[in-house]
Parts: structure tokens; C-alpha cells; sequence
């Protein structure tokens, strides 16, 4: 589930989560300047090359039109509209650990999660959200769990440090819109999630026995938040491209991790078309659902769910990836 968060009085951090918010007093010092500042001193990743100019870490998302939205879904995913979209690049999978490690390495880039020493942690059996101490991207669920793997999708990383991170690889973050015309890209008609409209698949042939089906996507299994039965594998985030890839060849677009994106979190009322997103706001939206996310409880991890937190929330099982102009 995403967790929706908001800014107080003097600078103070608030997360609305469900059953209270939980604050942190913003401890911004010299080193929040120096983040704004690296990036203009020459760090740039970009792999584009002027004979390959489709770099090997990412996909062209073909130009064409799409519904954005479900009038099925939830009061923020109505009314559908009609976008038409030039061609664009969307990063093939989230952008892992190891990616945003070399990041931080080169530039001494320093998360938000780290400047205010600690970030949004659920516990597991009761739901309850709360501010961990010393959890950032490297420890996501605080310096007494376990490193994050660095094949897995890098999280408790705030939308700054996410763009942050695609500006310095001359990329920037997918704009809602073309998240959910890429998540749709390579289907026809309407569909439920980026690989299709089955959570399961069914399982091959082995000696004229089916085996059990197969998950094609990172979320929870049982009762959320009480029992996860872990069928699918993974109690928390699992290796990007795990589960395969949707028909536009990309990873991870329904579950494991919720994904930033550029916009801010606003209703559809009014919108006609890819260009007229809310221009202001207090929350940006994230994309794709989690390793959280139950149908019963949160259904995220459908093309056209949405979540939204505050810019400077850093939380357990919020991503992010790049995308590109052609």
C-alpha cells in the first residue's frame, strides 16, 4: 500500500498513515545544500551513444494513444481520458541498489532518508507504520536488518533523490502518463495489469501433470497485514526482472516496488489530454503497487492504480525508474 504524507509547521515531516501520523522533525543542514549542487558539477551518466540511440538499459515505448485511467477503479482513477504520446524511453527494470550505489559513490550524494536519520518502516503482523532510526536505501528496514541485495530495486529513496539520481544519468522521471501508457504498451484493448489479466499463470506439463500455477508478480499472499504465505516467493522486494517482462519488455511494472513519478498527485476531473497534469501540489504520485499490496486491501498493482506521499517521503517499498526522451 502507499503510504500518503504531508508537511507540517516548521518543516516538520508528517505520514498519514491509516491509524496516525508519525512526524520527524526535519534535520536539513549544509549537506541538503551540496545535493542541489553535485549534479551541476559534471556527474552524467548517460549511455546514449549517437550510433545505438536506444541505450541497452532501457525500451522505446511506441507513439500511439491510450485510455489513462478505469472508470472500475478508484475515485482517483476516474474519469478515464484519451492521451496521444510520441515515442519514449522507459528504463527496462527499477533502478536496482547497485545502480543508485555507484550513483552515491561518484557524486557523494546524500538520500534524504539519511539528512533526516530515519525513514517509514511497516511492521509486519499488524500494519503499524512507523519512522526507524537509521533506515535508509543501504538498510531499508533499519541497521539491525539485512543490507538490501543489489539486484533488487532500490527503496527508502525520496521522489528528490530519485530525481536526483535520473538527472545525473541525463534521464528524468516518466511523467504518470506515459507510466500507464507504457504499462499498457503491447496489449490490445483494456487490461488489468502490465502482463495481463491474470495474477496467476497456469503451470507447464510435466509427465501429464500441470504444476502448481505461477505468480507473475511481486505482492502479498493472505491476509494483509496478519499472514503473508510467501507463495510467490519473497517477503519484501525481489531481483529486478524476476517475474519476466510485460509485451512492451519491461520489468517489474506491477508489484515488488510503488514507482515515482514527475506529477503531482491530482484529480482526473477536467483532463483532456498528456499535457495538462496539475502544475502544483503536496504529494507526488507513485505507480505499480508493492510487495504490500493484497487485492482485498490494495489492488495497486493494476495498470491505472495510483498512490501518492510527500516529495521528501522515504519509504520501504517505494522505488523508482528513468525514462528518456527520443
Amino acid at each position: 500500500m502507499g503510504k500518503r504524507g504531508r508537511v507540517g509547521k516548521r518543516g516538520r515531516r508528517i505520514f498519514n498513515l491509516g491509524r496516525g501520523s508519525v512526524n520527524s522533525q526535519a534535520k536539513i543542514s549544509h549537506v541538503a545544500k551540496l545535493n542541489i549542487l553535485r549534479p551541476l558539477f559534471g556527474f552524467l551518466f548517460s549511455t546514449v551513444a549517437a550510433a545505438d540511440p536506444i541505450p541497452p538499459d532501457m525500451v522505446l515505448i511506441p507513439a500511439g494513444t491510450s485510455v489513462i485511467g478505469s472508470e472500475q477503479g478508484m475515485e482517483d482513477e476516474r474519469p478515464v481520458f484519451q492521451v496521444q504520446l510520441p515515442d519514449f524511453l522507459m528504463d527496462r527494470t527499477p533502478v536496482t541498489v547497485a545502480a543508485f550505489g555507484e550513483f552515491v559513490q561518484q557524486t557523494r550524494y546524500v538520500s534524504t532518508a539519511e539528512q533526516f536519520g530515519d525513514a517509514a518502516v511497516m511492521q509486519f503482523g499488524t500494519g503499524r507504520w512507523f519512522l526507524q532510526p537509521g533506515a535508509n536505501w543501504r538498510y531499508p528496514l533499519g541497521p539491525d536488518g539485512d543490507a538490501a541485495p543489489d539486484d533488487h530495486p532500490v527503496t527508502q529513496v525520496s521522489w528528490d533523490d530519485a530525481q536526483a539520481y535520473c538527472s545525473a544519468q541525463g534521464k528524468r522521471l516518466p511523467s504518470e502518463v506515459e507510466w500507464e501508457f507504457a504499462a499498457r504498451s503491447g496489449h490490445e484493448g483494456d487490461v488489468s495489469y502490465a502482463f495481463g489479466d491474470k495474477l496467476l499463470k497456469e503451470g507447464d506439463f510435466l509427465a501429464g501433470i500441470r504444476l502448481a500455477d505461477i505468480w507473475q508478480a511481486n505482492t502479498w499472499n493472505g491476509t494483509f497485514p496478519i499472514i503473508n504465505t510467501l507463495e510467490d516467493g519473497f517477503a519484501t522486494t525481489s531481483p529486478v526482472g524476476y517475474f519476466g517482462l510485460s509485451p512492451a519488455g519491461l520489468s517489474d511494472m506491477a508489484g515488488n516496488v510503488w514507482e515515482w513519478t514527475a506529477d503531482w498527485h491530482g484529480s482526473y476531473a477536467g483532463r483532456e489530454s498528456a499535457d495538462d497534469a496539475p502544475t502544483t501540489g503536496s504529494s507526488k504520485v507513485q505507480r505499480g503497487g508493492s510487495f504490500l499490496c493484497e487485492a482485498g486491501v490494495c489492488h495497486g498493482y493494476r495498470v491505472s492504480a495510483r498512490s501518492h506521499s510527500t516529495p521528501d517521503s522515504s519509504l520501504m517499498h517505494v522505488g523508482f525508474r528513468c525514462a528518456r526522451d527520443v
